[in-house]
C-alpha cells in the first residue's frame, strides 16, 4: 500500500464513510490501491503522497477544473484576496459584481443567491420555488445532491431515485412525513410528468437540462409550456452541464428559458462557489422565508468565480472542452471496435463516460483503473475535460489504453480469466455502506 492507501485506512476510523464526497470514495474507482489523496496539482497532473506524477484522464476534480488545476490567472485574482483579506464585518463587493456578471449572462434573470455547495444551492432554489408557488410538492428528473427534500423520494415506494445518477441511496434519518412531496419522473417521458402534475398538485418542476443525452420531440418546450400553464415554476439544474457547451447553462443550445437556474462545479474552477439565478417574481420570495449562511459571505468563491468567467470567455473554454471530448469519446469508439470490445457511450461530449456491454462489466471498468495506474494515469471510464488536456496527452492516453483494451479482449472472448487478472475487489456502483 502506498501512503494514501495507508492514510484512508485511518480516515475510515475517523470519518464515516471515508470521504466527504461519495465520488471521490476510492472504493468507485480501485478498492485497496487507489491513492486517495493528492499532494498537489497543476495543469492535468496530481501528484500523490509518494511524491508519484499522474496524469488526470479521469474526472478532475469532480468536473469543477475545466480550465485545468492551478489556472495562474484564477489563482493570482484569489492570492490577491488573501493578501487584502477573505472575510470581514462588511459584505465583499464581489458578490454584487458576479451577481451582475451572471445576470448579463442570463439576459432573462433578475436576482442572484450565491452558496458554496451543489447541494446547497439546490435546497436554496427548491425552497424559494416553493415559497414562490405556494405549493410543496415538487417534480424532478435528474441529480439534486443530498438534502432532505430530494432524498426523501425514496420514501415513495422503494429506490426511486435509482435512475438519477446514483442507485441505493439511503433515506434514513430523512422524516417519513416528506413521503409522496416529490415526484421523480423520467426524462423525455412527457406524458409521465403531465400525469404527476394533474395528480399531485405539483408547484416546481425541476430537472436537469441534459445529461446522458438529449431531448426528443420537442420535450424541454413542452415542459416549459405545462409549468406556464399551471403556473409552476421551472427550474433547470446547471450544477453539473453550465459552462462546458455555452458561456452559461445548456439550456442555451435548445431556446428554452426557465424560472430559475443553478451554477457551480466550473464556475469557480475549483474554488467554492454555486450560485441561483432566477426572475424577480419568483427570487423575491427568498424574502418570505430564512436563508442565510456566514460562510456563503468570505470572498475567495466569488473572486475565483469572476476570474474564471473571464478566462472562459477570453478562451471560449467550452468550445475546446467540447472538442476534446468528441475526440476522446472516437478515440474510445475506434479502441474498442480494434480490439473488439462492444462499449456504450453517455453524456455530452465535455463530461463522457462509456461501459463495456458485458457481464464483466465492473470487472472490466476495475481492470482498467487497475493498469492505467500502473501507467501513470487516473484513469476509468469516465472523463471530464480540461482546456489543459492537450493532443499530447491524449495520444499517451489512448497508446496505453490500447494495451489494456488488448487484455480485455482476450479476457471477452474467453482467452483469459478477468477475474484472476485483478489485485483487489471490484469497484462500486453505487452507493454502499463500507465495513
Amino acid at each position: 500500500m502506498g501512503s494514501g492507501q495507508e492514510l484512508y485506512k485511518k480516515a475510515k476510523a475517523l470519518i464515516p464513510g471515508g470521504t466527504m464526497l461519495l465520488s471521490k470514495r476510492p472504493e468507485m474507482f480501485l478498492p485497496e490501491h487507489w491513492p486517495s489523496y493528492f499532494s498537489k496539482a497543476k495543469g492535468c497532473k496530481v501528484w500523490d503522497l509518494d511524491g508519484k506524477e499522474l496524469i488526470d484522464m479521469c474526472i478532475m476534480g469532480i468536473g469543477t477544473n475545466t480550465l485545468g488545476y492551478g489556472n495562474d490567472q484564477v489563482d493570482a485574482a484569489v492570492m490577491e484576496t488573501v493578501k487584502s483579506g477573505n472575510m470581514s464585518t462588511l459584505s465583499c463587493p464581489e458578490e454584487v459584481y458576479l451577481a451582475e456578471k451572471l445576470i448579463e449572462i442570463n439576459p432573462w434573470a433578475d436576482m442572484v443567491r450565491f452558496a458554496r455547495s451543489g447541494g446547497e444551492a439546490n435546497a436554496i432554489a427548491i425552497r424559494i420555488a416553493r415559497a414562490a408557488s405556494g405549493k410543496d410538492n415538487v417534480a424532478i428528473c435528474g441529480y439534486h445532491g443530498w438534502h432532505d427534500w430530494y432524498l426523501s423520494a425514496n420514501h415513495n415506494g422503494g429506490d426511486d431515485l435509482s435512475g438519477h445518477l446514483i442507485p441505493g441511496l439511503n433515506p434514513n434519518g430523512v422524516p417519513k412525513n416528506l413521503k409522496n412531496s416529490v415526484h421523480p419522473f423520467h426524462y423525455n417521458n412527457y406524458d409521465e410528468l403531465l400525469e404527476i402534475v394533474q395528480r399531485e398538485n405539483i408547484g416546481v418542476i425541476k430537472m436537469e437540462v441534459v445529461r446522458n443525452f438529449g431531448p426528443e420531440d420537442n420535450f424541454l418546450q413542452k415542459v416549459r409550456d405545462l409549468a406556464t400553464q399551471k403556473g409552476i415554476v421551472l427550474i433547470f439544474d446547471e450544477c453539473t452541464s453550465g459552462f462546458r457547451e455555452t458561456f452559461g447553462g445548456i439550456y442555451q443550445k435548445y431556446g428554452v428559458e426557465p424560472d430559475m437556474t443553478m451554477y457551480g462545479k466550473t464556475i469557480g474552477n475549483g474554488y467554492a462557489l454555486t450560485a441561483v439565478v432566477g426572475k424577480k417574481e419568483v427570487m423575491e420570495a427568498a424574502q418570505t422565508t430564512f436563508i442565510s449562511s456566514t460562510f456563503w459571505t468570505e470572498r475567495i468563491g466569488p473572486t475565483a468565480a469572476l476570474a474564471t468567467l473571464k478566462v472562459m470567455q477570453e478562451e471560449k473554454s467550452w468550445e475546446t472542452i467540447t472538442t476534446i471530448g468528441k475526440d476522446v469519446q472516437n478515440g474510445w469508439r475506434d479502441l474498442a471496435q480494434q480490439h473488439r470490445l462492444s462499449i456504450t457511450l453517455a453524456g455530452i461530449p465535455a463530461l463522457t463516460t462509456y461501459s463495456f456491454n458485458s457481464e464483466n462489466a465492473l470487472a472490466y471498468k476495475t481492470f482498467v483503473t487497475q493498469e492505467m495506474l500502473k501507467k501513470g494515469f487516473l484513469a476509468s471510464t469516465s472523463f471530464y475535460a480540461a482546456t489543459v488536456h492537450t493532443k499530447e496527452y491524449l495520444d499517451l492516453y489512448f497508446n496505453a489504453l490500447s494495451e489494456v483494451y488488448a487484455v480485455l479482449s482476450k479476457c471477452e472472448h474467453g482467452e483469459l480469466d478477468i477475474m484472476s487478472l485483478l489485485e483487489g475487489p471490484i469497484c462500486h456502483s453505487g452507493f454502499k455502506r463500507l465495513n
